[in-house]
């Protein structure tokens, strides 16, 4: 009992994080969020990895990391132009970025459409 309240006493609180501001000019930042908002309209919820791979297909020239697609993504889920929904799969957890208006697929039809997961049960 002493020990865990010395655990609670210990924690610091996690400092707030301030508000993200992309790092674009704004006509290259309209661009960029067109095409994601667009990606992820037509294709329904994707996960980070698929987002990137969608964005290399159509190629949006000023976004030239996966941690900057990111950064964009988190912004968009701030100004509510995406959600971002949780599947729990078993003992995974799955988060994809959807628009508002769009309905979450069933888990099975997430789970048939390749993404696979990096952890795999020992026989």
């Amino acid at each position: 009992m002493f020990t865990t309240t010395v655990k609670y006493l210990g924690t610091k609180p996690k400092p707030a994080m301030k508000a993200l501001e992309p790092r674009f000019r704004p006509e290259q930042n309209q661009t960029i969020t067109r095409a994601i908002f667009d990606i992820l309209k037509e294709h329904g919820p994707l996960s980070v990895a698929q987002t990137w791979e969608r964005v290399q297909e159509v190629g949006v020239k000023d976004l030239t990391s996966k941690t900057q697609m990111k950064n964009v993504l988190r912004w968009m889920k701030e100004r509510q132009k995406l959600k971002q929904v949780c599947n729990h799969v078993g003992p995974n957890k799955q988060f994809l970025y959807t628009t508002w208006f769009t309905e979450a697929p069933a888990v099975n039809q997430i789970r048939s459409g390749g993404v696979k997961s990096s952890r795999s049960k020992a026989s």
